[in-house]
């Protein structure tokens, strides 16, 4: 297994970073372009997981009507809920599949990283694939990215808030009254998760090759760019509805 994973992904990725470094001998950049090429690849599996992921938000009420319906009888609940999923076209796995199938090449990614940072180790290289003999780790000639970063690691909090942010549930107002409860207690989740991964980002990004950090808040900040033009396209697509149409009392966004 950890054989065929070197083979289809470690392998590769890290003979497209030696060779675009012997093309561009700035890993900043380097680590830039890897990342912007990263994305393409993966933007259709990015955009189906936030879909996926703002159709399950959008359904929340109607999952929370349900639960308090049929809180004693679990067969109901399970048809009910695969009932609405389905009249809604919703995939409840659609946005976790995508994001298992990226995980592999994070972690092959990782490893691309840390090795061409902190190794002198070459003998994986494809034989047209020129030996750079050392890879320099300062970029721009002001960042070493083989060492640990404050900087690059809090900005990769502060994309990691602001790709949250942008995927925050609404909070009820309390003319919901107790109907409410359920989807306030997920309000009330989403905003731990808002301040807590950003600090967990941050105190792992300090512990990490600054390069790495470079590479998570990159990707980070693309993911909630991705995040903020689809939400404004379906804004767009999707018309207005009135209150007395929809019966839904707006509530305020979770800061």
């Amino acid at each position: 297994m950890i054989e065929f994973f070197q083979t289809i992904l470690y392998i590769p990725l890290f003979n497209g970073f030696v060779w675009l470094y012997t093309v561009i001998p700035d890993v900043g950049i380097v680590i830039l372009i890897v990342t912007v090429l990263v994305k393409l690849v993966l933007y259709p599996l990015n955009t189906s997981s936030i879909k996926a992921q703002r159709s399950l938000q959008e359904l929340q009420p109607k999952l929370d009507a349900l639960k308090k319906k049929h809180k004693d009888n679990q067969q109901d609940l399970a048809q009910e809920t695969m009932k609405l999923y389905k009249e809604h076209k919703v995939n409840p796995l659609g946005s976790c599949l995508p994001l298992l199938i990226q995980l592999p090449i994070f972690i092959a990614l990782y490893w691309v990283l840390q090795a061409g940072l902190t190794s002198d180790d070459f003998s994986m290289l494809y034989s047209f694939v020129q030996d750079p003999g050392t890879i320099d780790p300062m970029s721009l000639g002001l960042f070493d990215l083989s060492k640990p970063n404050i900087v690059l690691a809090l900005l990769a909090g502060a994309a990691q808030y602001w790709q949250a942010k942008s995927l925050s549930r609404k909070k009820p107002p309390k003319a919901a009254g107790e109907g409410g409860k359920d989807e306030s207690m997920a309000a009330m989740m989403n905003k731990q998760m808002l301040y807590f991964m950003p600090v967990i980002t941050v105190v792992i990004g300090t512990q990490l090759p600054g390069g790495l950090s470079l590479y998570w808040f990159l990707s980070t900040l693309f993911m909630a760019l991705q995040q903020v033009i689809l939400s404004k396209k379906k804004d767009k697509e999707t018309p207005p509805s009135s209150p007395s149409n929809s019966g839904a009392i707006e509530g305020e966004i979770v800061s």
